[in-house]
Parts: structure tokens; C-alpha cells; sequence
């Protein structure tokens, strides 16, 4: 499985994804797509999307901790690292 994220991803990219991905919300991709097609098309976000886009994206594998995260530009979340496992944190509105 692949779930993409992105803050804005450009027209053709977009476009492109609705060919692999179901859509249920603006700018979030889901797919299960299987592994060897998965790492195409996140070569493919990493070439085409430039950093504003902001993507987040989650493929399934099958060493645990069953997932990777990665993330591309300024996402409206912060990736780190505990005990080994990848983790999403949202960050805080600034007042």
C-alpha cells in the first residue's frame, strides 16, 4: 500500500497519480499498488514535485516495522525517529 500527502502537487503530477491512486480528499493519494511499482512512483514524486509541494508519503514493506516514511519539502508535519521506529509529528501552530 501507498498513501501520498502533499500540500500542492503540480498539474501533471497530478493528473499522473489519478492513474495509480483513488483520491478521498484534495491532495491525498491512496493505492495499493505492489512494491516494485510503489518505489517507481516514488522515484517519480522525488523528480517531479519541486520542494513546495510538501509531500509526505507511507509505503508498506515487509521488514518491521512494516512501513517506511518519507518526505519531500516543507510539510505541514515533522518525520523523527524513536527507538528505531519513524513517527509523524504534526506541528504546532504558532501564534
Amino acid at each position: 500500500m501507498l498513501v501520498v500527502i502533499a500540500n500542492d502537487l503540480p498539474p501533471a503530477v497530478r493528473g499522473r497519480m489519478k492513474l495509480w491512486f483513488v483520491e478521498p480528499r484534495a491532495n491525498v493519494f491512496v493505492s495499493g499498488v505492489k512494491d516494485s511499482v510503489a518505489k517507481k512512483v516514488v522515484e517519480y514524486l522525488y523528480k517531479h514535485c519541486p520542494p513546495e509541494s510538501g509531500l509526505m508519503v507511507f509505503r508498506q514493506t515487509s521488514k518491521p516495522p512494516g512501513y517506511e516514511i518519507y518526505g519531500v519539502g516543507d510539510t505541514k508535519r515533522h518525520l523523527t525517529q524513536f527507538s528505531g521506529l519513524q513517527l509523524v509529528i504534526e506541528k504546532e501552530e504558532q501564534h
